[in-house]
Formats: C-alpha cells, structure tokens, sequence
C-alpha cells in the first residue's frame, strides 16, 4: 500500500513536474511517464481525483472490479479510497490521452463547495460505473478542466482560488447532469439490473434459514450484483422510481402476505421467519405499507 498524504507526493511518486500549486493539479494523462512494472501497485490517496481518460494496455482495479480505459471516460475517487493500477502487457505500448484534476480537501476549506462536495454519489460508484461521456459531453468538460488547467498556471492572485473552485462546481454539476443521462439511456443494463435484484430477493426471502439470517441489506444486495450501493440505488429509483431499500420492504411485504394469508403461523412467527428480531418492528412496518396490521390483514380472509 502506498498513501500519498500530499498531490505532490503523488508527483513525485510518478516522476512528475512538481506542482505550480500544492494543493491542486491537472495532469495531462498523455504526458505521465510510463507505468513501470507488472505487479499492481495499491494506492491510496488523501485527495479527490477527477479524471477523463483513455488508456490501452494499462490495468487498473477499484474494490475488487477491474476495469480498463479504452473508451473515453470520466471518474471520481474520494480521499481514502484504495485502487491499483498495472501495465497489462509489458510487450504492448501504452497509448493513454486525457486530464486528471487532483483536489486536495483543503484547497475547498471554508468554501460552500466544501460542504456540497460529499452530497454527490458518484464518488462512492466503484469504477466500472464511471460515467461514459458523449463527443459533446466530452468537449463540455474538457473546456472546463482546461480553463482550470489555465487557471493553475497562471500566477496565483486573490481571484484564483474563487474562480477555480466555481469551475470545479461547474464540473460536478454537469457530470451529475451526464450521469442522469447514462441511467435513462442504459434501459437494457437497468432493467436487467432490476430482474435481478428480483430474482435475488425471491431467492433471499425463500430461504429456510431466513430467520437464523435475518434481512437483506442493501450493501449485501449490491455486492451480489457487484454494484456499488448508491449506484444500485440510483439505478433502480431511475427505472421504477424507489430505491433498493424500497425493493427490499416491497418484497417483503409481499412475502409476509403470503405467509399471513396461507398459513397459521402466528404474526411473530411470521415475523421471525421473515428475518425481524422484533414483533413490534415487522408490525409497524407491515402497517406503514399495507395500512393495515398483520392482524387486521389476516382478518380480512376470515
């Protein structure tokens, strides 16, 4: 593992000119000197990443997805998030072309995009869901990176830093306006998302030990469709307009239905086999989405 505390750290790490400014960079991705071994390299960063590239024949893994640049893409990395980069094949050149931003946190200290930055979920997507950008959407935020590329080459004044950072906010807005784009535009990949979260819940509340494993949650949901949690949920509220904890409680209800309309099971049995420690919990549940108790459920097929 290797942390880089400091974007100039980083730039010395991958033989880079040292920064104009310490606390934010723009790379040209076409100009980083090769990676120089094939054994993945952990990293870990204490700054934000923002970058728009291309790469062929370089590996890079996020998590536990691998994922590879040979589109045109763009992608977000928070502080304290770990991803490994490698050369795929040392017999093949590397071809690479983009712009990465490296924004350390307290570049954003004491401005209103310190306290927005975090409210956008792409930075919690893993890599595989980074946002593929149209021709047009590509030149959007290029112009926009280069004019802060511009900006952080210039001599540093009293203006700078206000004007970098509402170029920054520009470009977080249009990505979150692009990624609303990808999620209507990917029908095919969502709904087949959606079907298996269906088929995965069906599976999940049918189990014999459900009670010994209590509810799904949405974290294990999302590893089992190997998605990142916001992402999923992003996805789903695009497609059917609720979120994955909505599908999980939608599922749920259907199955305790069943169980209260087929069986005699008592409503705490129910709710044990259902995976509640409580009674009182899967009864006020079942009520705010039924408007009715279990029992007053029951007592509708007497």
């Amino acid at each position: 593992m290797r942390q880089f505390k400091t974007i100039s750290e980083f730039h010395e790490f991958r033989r880079l000119p040292k920064p104009q400014h310490p606390l934010i960079s723009v790379v040209d991705v076409g100009a980083v000197p090769a990676f120089d071994t094939e054994e993945p390299t952990n990293l870990l960063f204490d700054f934000y990443a923002i970058s728009v590239k291309r790469m062929r024949n370089v590996k890079m893994k996020y998590g536990q997805q691998p994922f590879d640049f040979n589109e045109g893409i763009m992608s977000f990395m928070a502080p304290a998030q770990v991803f490994s980069m490698a050369v795929a094949n040392k017999d093949e050149e590397i071809e690479k072309s983009g712009w990465v931003i490296y924004i350390h946190p307290d570049f954003i200290w004491n401005t209103p995009l310190a306290k927005t930055i975090g409210q956008y979920d792409f930075w919690d997507y893993a890599l595989h869901e980074a946002l593929f950008l149209s021709a047009k959407e590509e030149a959007t935020v290029t112009n926009i990176i280069l004019a802060i590329e511009q900006e952080c080459s210039a001599n540093i004044d009293r203006f700078s830093k206000q004007i970098i950072v509402a170029q920054l906010e520009s470009l977080l807005g249009y990505a979150d306006r692009f990624y609303q784009r990808q999620f209507l535009t990917r029908e095919k990949a969502n709904h087949q998302l959606l079907e298996q979260l269906e088929a995965l819940l069906h599976t999940y509340f049918n189990r014999s030990d459900l009670g010994e494993l209590g509810l799904p949650t949405v974290h294990y949901l999302a590893d089992c469709l190997h998605v990142s949690p916001k992402y999923l949920s992003n996805t789903l509220r695009v497609v059917t307009g609720q979120n994955t904890q909505q599908h999980i409680h939608a599922q749920l209800i259907a199955k305790a239905k069943e169980k209260l309309s087929t069986t005699s099971l008592t409503v705490s049995e129910v709710a044990y086999e259902l995976g509640f420690e409580h009674l009182q919990s899967f009864s006020k549940l079942f009520k705010a989405k039924t408007n009715l108790s279990p029992i007053e459920f029951r007592a509708t097929f007497t």
